[in-house]
């Protein structure tokens, strides 16, 4: 997992909630809407956190060290 601990606008922790967001939004195939509302995700940047970010790392290990 490479979510960000921490919004970068405001501060607020927000990699604890991102495994139960990605369970229920990509496997369960939930309303990201409403998944965030329950979470308690209130403000538009700490959305913005759940909303934008992409998973690289499977894409990034290709390219180790030689």
């Amino acid at each position: 997992m490479m979510m960000p601990i921490r919004c970068f606008s405001c501060g607020k922790v927000v990699a604890d909630r991102w495994e139960e967001y990605d369970r229920r939004v990509n496997r369960n195939n939930e309303s990201p809407e409403k998944v965030l509302d329950d979470l308690g995700m209130t403000r538009y940047c700490c959305r913005r956190m759940f909303i934008s970010h992409v998973e690289l790392i499977d894409e990034i290990i290709n390219f180790g060290r030689i």
